[in-house]
């Protein structure tokens, strides 16, 4: 079978700030180097517009409407410090969680044997009630509540490989037996979350903080000791990754020594693991990623990854 690639131009017209990391520069970015003749044969498709029930899976009724009424009709507002609203924000977040449910029931229904969603604004830091760092609504999150109440998945694990720790993702399964956040990230950088003590209510949560400098040997030595172990016993039924791209070494946002090897490395872990607990069922998301060379490269090695299944 394939892998899909979900997609839409509406991820463009989300406007930030002149400056800002987050910028739709970088999807074209990725969207070049997807062009080339290695994907051909990617399955493509555009995400449809997401429902208020699904965001509702994850996030708070009041919360939703709060960020509908605050959408301006001209010009870039500020929900926080970091995080912009713009006239096309909406559709594009709410595509963002359409590509992320439609990634989900491709996957379930078998269509396809992986399928990675393209879309911005990233969604780990949104909270159950709260916007934070370029985040509106947790994509990941409500992926995979979307599988568990349209396809009867039991266990589903979120793995975090952006440099930032998912404070928002953590926040709204802390106290759910059902599906286990797992992260590795660099400790003591935005938002202060992430330690190895936060396990959450039924230890479902794993953290595995690095140290600014790190680089791909230690990554891997604590993604095999400290992650995998627990994904392996968790016995996910789908594997969600959460695809940010920062790590990288070129990225101004983080301060790890990653390169787009160590991203394909990771990748081949997390399909083993969908290979041995789910039957090869996998979705990742796009998270961070803000050095356009750095993310574009190591986007690509994880989309080839993906692709040799």
């Amino acid at each position: 079978m394939s892998t899909l690639l979900l997609h839409h131009s509406s991820y463009l017209s989300h406007l930030t700030p002149i400056g800002h990391p987050e910028r739709p520069d970088r999807l074209r970015a990725i969207d070049r180097i997807l062009e080339n003749e290695r994907f051909l044969i990617l399955e493509r498709d555009t995400a449809p517009i997401g429902r208020f029930q699904d965001v509702a899976r994850a996030h708070r009724a009041d919360y939703i409407n709060g960020i509908h009424r605050k959408m301006p009709r001209d010009g870039i507002i500020q929900l926080d410090q970091d995080t912009t609203l713009s006239p096309g924000s909406w559709e594009a977040a709410m595509r963002a969680v359409g590509g992320a449910c439609k990634a989900v029931e491709e996957v379930m229904e078998g269509k396809v044997t992986n399928a990675f969603s393209l879309s911005r604004p990233p969604g780990h830091h949104a909270e159950s009630q709260r916007s934070m760092g370029f985040c509106v609504f947790n994509n990941a999150a409500i992926a995979a509540r979307f599988a568990q109440d349209h396809y009867g998945a039991e266990r589903v694990v979120i793995v975090d490989i952006d440099v930032h720790h998912g404070n928002g993702t953590q926040e709204i399964f802390w106290a759910d037996k059902t599906v286990m956040y797992a992260s590795i990230h660099q400790g003591q950088l935005y938002p202060g979350t992430g330690e190895k003590n936060e396990e959450g209510e039924f230890g479902t949560i794993v953290n595995a903080p690095l140290v600014a400098g790190d680089g791909g040997d230690t990554f891997k030595e604590a993604f095999l000791q400290k992650l995998l172990p627990r994904i392996n016993n968790f016995a996910p039924d789908l594997v969600i990754i959460s695809a940010g791209f920062d790590a990288h070494q070129r990225d101004p946002m983080g301060s790890l020594r990653l390169s787009e090897i160590d991203f394909a490395w990771v990748t081949r872990q997390l399909m083993e693991v969908a290979d041995k607990h789910s039957n090869l069922k996998l979705v990742s998301l796009l998270e961070g990623g803000y050095d356009l060379e750095g993310l574009a490269r190591s986007c690509a090695a994880h989309v080839m990854t993906l692709m040799d299944h």
